[in-house]
């Protein structure tokens, strides 16, 4: 070390600082090694396997002790730490602990009620859809989201209900919705108008808030 002396308005001031020389290690390689320049490490490459804990989420940082750099001198290896980044999925959007995904549904389910399979994490899972469902309802599969991060347990599923309107319709089927419109008086339907908050469109937005 190198140690200086240096006046101040407070008297002198002593500073030390690691000799140019040898760098603080208190030796000089007159002769260094071509592959890595006296400080007794070279750079290289290599593969390794890391385990993925269940929850982590973009800016996760995972810590993995003397896995980094060697040190210069034959000193102690440093950390390796590895940053989390999530590829979005295209059926799944994940919000927190919870999974959320849309399930197109046709009207006549949507009206008579049905039982449909989606495709999920953890194989296939009935959909339990009841008569009458209108859009942006919300079925919650309970236990089959995200791992919670060190800690027990899993998010829920949500599962958004699209109702598809058929527009593809055949002479006969035309007729057939024709006739279910008048016995159940819909040939002139009245224009009745409802607050905002309490439509479609509200409950579709209150169903992709962040829960």
């Amino acid at each position: 070390m190198i140690q200086r002396t240096a006046q101040s308005l407070l008297g002198p001031v002593m500073t030390t600082s690691p000799c140019p020389g040898c760098g603080g290690y208190g030796t000089i390689i007159s002769s260094p090694c071509a592959d890595c320049s006296g400080q007794g490490r070279t750079h290289s490459r290599h593969t390794m396997s890391v385990d993925i804990p269940a929850g982590v989420e973009t800016g996760t940082r995972i810590r993995l002790a003397g896995r980094g750099d060697a040190g210069v001198g034959g000193g102690p290896k440093g950390d390796l730490y590895i940053e989390i980044r999530e590829q979005q999925h295209e059926t799944f959007e994940r919000r927190g602990d919870d999974l959320h995904c849309t399930l197109e549904v046709p009207m006549t389910a949507a009206a008579l009620g049905a039982t449909m399979t989606v495709d999920t994490f953890d194989g296939d899972q009935e959909v339990e859809v009841r008569s009458g469902t209108h859009a942006g309802s919300t079925v919650k599969l309970r236990g089959l989201g995200v791992g919670r991060l060190q800690r027990s347990g899993r998010g829920d599923l949500f599962v958004h209900l699209d109702v598809q309107t058929p527009t593809d319709l055949d002479d006969e089927q035309t007729e057939l919705l024709r006739q279910l419109s008048e016995l159940r008086g819909e040939q002139m339907p009245a224009a009745n108008l409802t607050p905002i908050g309490g439509g479609v469109f509200s409950r579709l937005r209150d169903a992709f808030k962040v829960r």
